[in-house]
């Protein structure tokens, strides 16, 4: 079988346009990969850092719904290198030719830029999600895809049989060859070496770039606009499609206490905040801080935080984050927060300029950027009156809104101890 080419030339389209309903009131403002996440980064620097870190770096993100807080963080956090003309993660509309509106489905996007790829004639072209919490060598799949000699091959996750319904789930044989797709079956295909758990589609794909072209040209002429319900299905047809195995993928510096092959959807608010409890903790199930793999995101040149008399325990406290007087436990508190004495915060998500007045408590909620929670508040212990005024999940937890950016400025000026000074 044929070993991975020395100079495989890659394109990378991500696709970034998604609105993430599900996420709201988070992605009211936002697309759903613009969303921070942890301490100091947004979903997309995830995919974006595993890509240049196999050494990807011709990146096309494709955007659509509310993307200007997305374009600000790439123009400020992604670039590469304008010396070299193959190095770039650029962002991309849709085209609009031919009377063409909104991208219409993952394929119909793609299929908006087909001349991109006809520019760079790469070897392979790698489309990939944007709103997945994870690391992956990609070299490793293009070598798997080599030695399969795939004309497409599928990240898949293992899950557990009993959690398909989540998912997209492939069904494959003995060789890893994929033999049928299931849209959230109530009980997928169980994989070939364990039958408690299932292939679910990771939503990254590599294709030959012929293939691909060849495909999403007649998908247009068919009408059709997604890769998982039209065009890989098709394919599965008359091509040979491979399911990779992303518990395979091996990442440098990972230590033993991470959960090996962490990959999280989160796609719900819920799924969200438990994502954000895997990075807490002395042993975290997901360490972002890997020098050997790094999460690369914005090069943000404020200073440290300040804590002063204050209980923090089991919490990530971001840059220039103010804290006095209060207690903190099991929480992220992100850039530029500045949090007053006698605040109780318990599992909580404080985003970026957010204050917290004194005396509020706090109980697993997510406060989204500029906001000012009023001194003595109390959100988090009832929650049939936090659903008057705030999302309240299935899971529990509270969701404050984004604020407004003026409202913020005019009314919490300064960050020192004299609060609104």
């Amino acid at each position: 079988m044929k070993e991975q080419r020395k100079s495989e030339k890659i394109v990378a389209f991500v696709m970034a346009g998604g609105a993430g309903k599900r996420l709201r009131p988070l992605t009211n403002e936002r697309c759903k990969p613009a969303v921070p996440f942890g301490g100091r980064y947004r979903m997309v620097d995830f995919v974006l850092s595993n890509l240049v870190n196999s050494g990807i770096h011709s990146i096309y993100l494709l955007v659509q719904y509310k993307p200007q807080g997305l374009i600000e963080h790439v123009r400020k956090a992604w670039t590469i290198s304008p010396l070299l003309p193959d190095q770039f993660v650029t962002v991309v509309p849709p085209q609009m030719e031919d009377g063409k509106i909104w991208f219409k489905g993952t394929a119909d996007a793609v299929y908006q830029s087909i001349n991109l790829m006809r520019i760079h004639r790469p070897d392979l072209v790698a489309v990939f999600g944007a709103d997945h919490i994870y690391r992956m060598d990609v070299r490793q799949m293009v070598r798997f895809h080599r030695q399969c000699q795939a004309d497409v091959t599928v990240a898949a996750c293992p899950v557990p049989i009993e959690e398909t319904a989540s998912f997209g789930i492939l069904e494959v044989d003995d060789e890893a060859r994929v033999r049928g797709f299931e849209e959230k079956p109530d009980r997928g295909k169980p994989m070939p070496s364990d039958a408690t758990s299932a292939y679910a589609s990771m939503g990254n794909y590599l294709f030959n770039t012929e293939v691909l072209i060849n495909a999403l040209e007649e998908a247009h002429q068919r009408g059709e606009t997604d890769f998982g319900h039209h065009v890989l299905p098709r394919l599965l047809q008359t091509h040979r499609l491979y399911a990779y195995d992303f518990a395979d993928n091996y990442i440098p510096g990972i230590r033993a206490y991470e959960e090996v092959g962490y990959w999280r959807d989160v796609g719900t608010l819920d799924a969200y905040f438990e994502a954000h409890e895997d990075l807490l903790g002395r042993e975290p199930r997901f360490q972002p801080f890997n020098p050997q793999w790094p999460i690369f995101s914005s090069h943000y040149q404020g200073p440290v935080a300040q804590v002063f008399n204050s209980s923090i325990d089991n919490s990530q406290i971001g840059a220039a984050a103010l804290v006095d007087n209060a207690t903190i436990r099991n929480s992220i508190v992100r850039r530029e927060a500045v949090i007053e004495p006698d605040v109780v915060l318990e599992d909580c998500i404080i985003m970026d300029y957010v204050r917290i007045c004194r005396g509020a408590r706090l109980r697993r909620v997510i406060v989204d950027r500029h906001n000012t929670i009023q001194a003595g508040s109390e959100i988090g212990y009832d929650h049939a009156a936090d659903r008057k005024l705030y999302e309240v999940t299935p899971g529990g937890v509270v969701v404050v809104p984004k604020g407004s950016p003026n409202y913020f400025a005019r009314n919490c000026r300064g960050r020192g101890l004299g609060y609104g000074e």
